[in-house]
């Protein structure tokens, strides 16, 4: 298969999206609009290398109910460009995406779209980092598209960064995890999320049920992996990430327990975005074998 052009991402299949300003809408391979955005690394500060043209890019993925316009996710992306240019966007049912959330199911297939995106812009190295949600479909995200199976549709990642990432699915052993599910699985509940959460969720069941977060991170190498957990999650304790760095390779994974943070974008103090930059770049500069 041959590659594409940045046209044959960038879709203009929303009216109120344009591509003026790096702004977009990208079209999936099952056929739904996500809204995008690029940015461009931030100028050097004096002394600073340049960024190298075509180099690393990194594309973050929001959690549930986020989207590239909440001010978590921006704080995060304006964290990233200090360093390298970064591509945001909206998981379908969220902000101004179409479609219906699935809750971290097909939304593999709109980060898909977003790292096309990116190597269509001459990006040679693409690093994927997801938040809570988005944590556990970078992963699948990498099980998924590998370099050696997808041909040359460029949709596999270089290096992966789960952030407060669940490791199994239909988790209930939280208050917040409750809440979620009811929000989910009840027609009342979705009510809530498309009127006061601003996300549109999907009715159906998962039919068949994903690959797990658990199963999916063995086959993630030789691409890098960091997985990184708060001691103070209101979503997911601490077996999760545990869970996760043990099914995945340990001379491609790292694992990281932040004392004191919570849950996914939210609470990314600034420091803790820049070690995850800095792990990113360090990545970046070893040789790989995608």
């Amino acid at each position: 298969m041959s590659s594409h052009p940045a046209a044959d991402f960038a879709r203009s299949c929303v009216p109120s999206i344009t591509s003026s300003g790096r702004r977009v809408a990208l079209l999936t391979d099952d056929g739904v609009c996500i809204e995008a955005e690029y940015a461009p690394r931030r100028p050097a500060p004096e002394g600073a290398a340049a960024a190298a043209p075509g180099g690393p890019v990194v594309v973050l993925a929001h959690g549930f109910t986020g989207s590239l316009d909440r001010p978590a996710l921006r704080r995060a992306a304006a964290a990233f460009a200090q360093y390298t240019p970064v591509i945001t966007f909206s998981f379908r049912g969220h902000g101004r995406s179409g479609g219906r959330s699935t809750v971290g199911d097909r939304e593999v297939l709109d980060l898909a779209a977003a790292v096309r995106w990116a190597r269509s812009l001459g990006h040679t190295q693409v690093a994927t980092v997801g938040f809570s949600m988005g944590g556990s479909v970078v992963i699948r995200h990498a099980a998924r598209y590998r370099p050696e199976h997808e041909g040359r549709t460029g949709a596999h990642t270089d290096m992966v960064v789960a952030v407060s990432a669940p490791a199994r699915w239909y988790y209930r052993g939280t208050a917040a995890m409750r809440r979620l599910h009811w929000v989910v699985e009840r027609p009342l509940g979705r009510l809530v999320g498309r009127l006061g959460l601003h996300t549109r969720i999907h009715s159906e069941a998962w039919d068949p049920v994903p690959l797990s977060p658990t199963e999916a991170a063995p086959l993630i190498a030789p691409t890098p992996l960091l997985i990184v957990h708060g001691d103070r999650d209101p979503y997911f304790p601490l077996d999760h990430p545990r869970a996760l760095a043990a099914a995945a390779a340990p001379g491609s994974t790292d694992l990281w327990i932040e004392r004191g943070y919570g849950h996914a974008e939210n609470a990314a103090a600034p420091e803790l975005l820049d070690r995850i930059a800095d792990w990113l770049g360090a990545r970046a500069a070893e040789p790989t074998g995608n």
